[in-house]
């Protein structure tokens, strides 16, 4: 089921775009709730206010926002003089990882800021105009407790999947668990987004109708006929007296995490390879992060038709990165096993312009925050190796991202 697009005039609406001064993007967000943002290194785009919105669940959810996304576009007066990636009417998405019950969203934003090669602009639609800056502000207590799965309850969920997959039944699955954080006051998105990214440069840090956090994962950029994804499977994390480099060397060479780096390669490159003329992978290399080390590959492909971005994540969802092989026994075993809704946690995160063009990043290290509450999730790749006790090491330092970021340390 859909809504409707909420629109702030019946008339048609006008989306403007000027060049701007280039500057942090993320202190341009005027209030301390409603960020929209897509941010790494300093480069992307964040939005407030609210031109339209557009609501769907179920297994159709990309078709129907990709088609409600065509008919808004379709009925705007643009003028967009720069005509690059991200200028110009944007949607900010953020789709759920299950058909069901699978609420996703895409929101309009009414101002836009971007920054891309070197190239800085502002957006407004409709009635839309930039706002003054409220002061940021941090929580002064956090408090957690156990969500809807446990830390001891997702142990056992691990072990149950490892000794169906030493079964035969299925080759990788990825389980995850959530933990809840309250705070004195209501969460200011901004310092989190922030703090994030302060941490993580190296990351897409990314907000979307109070989904925020900080991903490693791009699932798939298009720029034109060019797309591009960041696959990373196969994890380690610090450990006292062990050097860096000596964790790196044990990750290439590990086969457990080779193995369950392959099944996500084969599987995202599977399901794009029908939309593409060429495709290279260059990988596996060790993507080095704060909190853990990921055995990461590149994909670049050269589309043969033009699909937009929104179709291709339809395809490729999920991959074996956040889902498990073979896909459909995966999926299942994850709603059996885990027995909550994850929401929108690694379900694809991004933005998409009229063009189709946009990227999407799989929503990792990330909470959902209504009011004073965060719900934290994380999830670990299991393969028939995996060990339950070491896996619940690596969600924990897998929420470390969030956790210091919303309590400023």
């Amino acid at each position: 089921m859909t809504s409707a697009p909420v629109s702030r005039t019946r008339h048609r609406l006008r989306v403007r775009t000027t060049r701007a001064d280039h500057a942090d993007l993320l202190a341009r967000l005027p209030a301390p709730t409603g960020a929209l943002a897509w941010v790494r290194d300093g480069s992307g785009l964040v939005g407030w206010g609210e031109a339209a919105r557009f609501e769907v669940s179920g297994p159709d959810r990309f078709a129907e926002a990709d088609r409600w996304w065509r008919e808004f576009t379709a009925g705007l007066d643009v003028d967009d003089p720069l005509g690059v990636p991200g200028s110009g009417p944007v949607a900010f998405a953020s789709l759920a990882f299950a058909d069901r019950p699978g609420h996703s969203v895409l929101v309009v934003p009414e101002v836009v800021a971007g920054v891309r090669n070197g190239d800085a602009w502002l957006t407004t639609v409709g009635d839309g105009t930039p706002a003054g800056v409220r002061p940021v502000r941090r929580p002064t207590t956090v408090r957690y407790q156990d969500g809807e799965l446990s830390a001891s309850a997702y142990r056992e969920a691990v072990g149950a999947a490892v000794a169906r997959m030493r079964a035969g039944d299925l080759e990788k699955v990825v389980l995850a668990h959530d933990l809840l954080a309250v705070t004195d006051e209501p969460v200011d998105h901004r310092f989190v987004l922030q703090g994030l990214a302060r941490r993580y440069p190296e990351c897409w840090v990314y907000a979307v109708d109070g989904l925020i956090g900080a991903t490693p994962e791009l699932l798939l950029r298009r720029s034109g006929r060019v797309v591009d994804s960041r696959v990373l499977a196969g994890t380690t994390w610090p450990r006292a007296g062990v050097p860096d480099e000596e964790l790196a060397a044990a990750l290439l060479s590990s086969g457990k995490d080779r193995r369950e780096h392959e099944y996500a390669v084969e599987s995202l490159t599977g399901a794009l390879r029908p939309f593409c003329a060429a495709m290279s992978v260059d990988g596996p290399s060790v993507l080095r992060l704060p909190n853990v080390s990921h055995l990461s590959s590149d994909v670049i492909g050269t589309l043969r038709g033009t699909p937009s971005l929104l179709e291709l994540g339809a395809a490729l969802h999920p991959t074996a990165a956040v889902g498990g092989t073979p896909r459909a026994d995966a999926v299942a075993l994850i709603e059996e096993l885990e027995g909550m809704d994850r929401g929108r946690y690694a379900g694809p995160v991004g933005w998409i312009d009229a063009n189709g063009d946009g990227e999407l990043g799989v929503a990792l290290r990330c909470a959902q925050v209504e009011g004073r509450t965060a719900r934290l999730f994380a999830g670990c790749g299991l393969v028939a190796e995996s060990d339950p006790d070491s896996e619940v090491g690596e969600a924990h330092a897998k929420m470390r991202p969030f956790r210091e970021a919303l309590e400023g340390v």
